[in-house]
């Protein structure tokens, strides 16, 4: 009897835990399940793509043609970027943002197999789902449209066709132009194991190339008179490797080595690294870099 008492109550305490969906929610999913053969389409066609940084032609095209066959105005070449464009729907408050990315990064070709196969040998590919990204951003952006246009709801959609995420950062190029100006909200999401809000905020990063400028020489005959570029370029790497251990545990640390060298038997006359510092606050990351 007791066992059955308090598996009833597990079960009552399960049931109370399903939350409720509300009748603006459940028109939501239908437009979006509306739209699936379509937008699976579009993400299918921009991972075929492959398509990096400020080079999103294609996807670009893909995203904001949809965008205007669905009732959006859409504004192309935004921000001084040809693969930028906002599509808008509605009028007045509350304004609300939804950005949407879509570039992929160098040398991630794949096929749609869970194992490690290039579908271009050493070609761009989406390893960060930004495929979905975009995508499944401008569905959120359409059925909440179409919600407007119904009548349930009021304000204006704005869905930001947002390139140059995995590089570049092109909401810098926006918000520099204004195209963020008079909105309530901007939102976003991003491909993941697990369905779930984050909690987490952006981190606050800094971005900075480093060159090194040495004295060329022939690395067999002439070395005593070069001064390797390289050198210094690898003990600045080794100084940020050091300081790893000393860092609080939110920052991070990552760089590139961009140029080192273009031969093995000159002693390099330039060197080039691009580093990058985040943490959580901005005073977090300037501890680090403000020296």
């Amino acid at each position: 009897m007791v066992a059955c008492v308090y598996l009833s109550n597990l079960l009552r305490s399960k049931k109370a835990q399903v939350p409720t969906i509300t009748t603006n929610k459940k028109a939501v999913i239908q437009s979006v399940d509306s739209h699936t053969t379509d937008l699976i389409s579009i993400s299918d066609k921009i991972w075929a793509a492959e398509e990096t940084a400020f080079n999103e032609v294609q996807s670009s095209k893909l995203l904001a043609d949809y965008a205007e066959a669905n009732g959006f105005k859409v504004e192309r070449g935004v921000a001084e970027m040809p693969t930028a464009f906002v599509a808008t729907y509605g009028s007045g408050s509350p304004v609300i943002g939804i950005l949407g990315e879509f570039d992929a990064l160098p040398g991630l070709s794949q096929n749609k197999v869970p194992t490690k196969s290039p579908l271009h040998e050493g070609q761009p590919g989406h390893g960060c789902g930004h495929n979905l990204f975009g995508t499944a951003s401008l569905g959120a952006a359409i059925s909440i449209k179409e919600m407007i246009e119904q009548g349930k709801l009021k304000g204006t959609i704005k869905f930001y066709g947002t390139p140059a995420e995995e590089k570049f950062f092109g909401k810098l190029w926006m918000v520099r132009a204004g195209l963020f100006n008079g909105v309530d909200v901007v939102m976003d999401w991003h491909p993941g194991a697990e369905t779930k809000a984050a909690v987490q905020t952006g981190l606050a990063l800094v971005d900075f190339i480093v060159e090194f400028n040495g004295q060329a020489a022939h690395a067999s005959a002439d070395p005593w008179n070069g001064r390797s570029a390289s050198d210094a370029l690898e003990l600045y790497a080794t100084g940020i490797n050091y300081l790893r251990e000393h860092v609080k545990p939110s920052v991070r640390m990552h760089y590139h080595i961009q140029d080192g060298g273009q031969v093995v038997n000159v002693v390099p006359d330039y060197s080039r690294i691009w580093v990058r510092v985040r943490d959580i606050k901005r005073d977090g990351m300037e501890e680090y870099t403000n020296v």
